[in-house]
């Protein structure tokens, strides 16, 4: 986390807090070797945007609600701009393809919380 510049030619002295961004995504996987093929490459992609994989598809249980996840995989991204960088990288949409023909799935990028002062 950071603090970032803002204003034309960085002469602001307004700053904003950056925070860490998360994507999560629910995958129902319905071609399994096709999907593989996406697994062992998205990794790379999401290291170049200074991603990290916190949940890869291990156990889960739903404790409240009617919501029934099938896969789980959640990201951590140095903040939103890094996150929305991964999804844009012309290289990673043919790889997304690869999930996109592959699985039906949900993502959302979520911001989390500044640490308090």
């Amino acid at each position: 986390m950071g603090a970032v510049c803002g204003g034309a030619g960085g002469r602001s002295a307004r700053y904003r807090l950056l925070v860490a961004a998360y994507v999560i995504v629910n995958l129902d996987v319905h071609d399994a070797a096709l999907y593989e093929q996406y697994r062992t490459q998205a990794p790379a992609f999401v290291a170049k945007h200074g991603g990290r994989y916190l949940v890869r598809g291990g156990a889960s249980e739903v404790v409240e609600g009617e919501w029934q996840p099938r896969r789980l995989v959640v990201l951590e991204f140095p903040d939103s701009y890094s996150a929305r960088s991964f999804f844009a990288d012309p290289e990673y949409v043919v790889v997304a393809a690869l999930r996109h023909r592959s699985t039906t799935s949900q993502v959302v990028i979520v911001e989390g919380v500044a640490p308090s002062p």
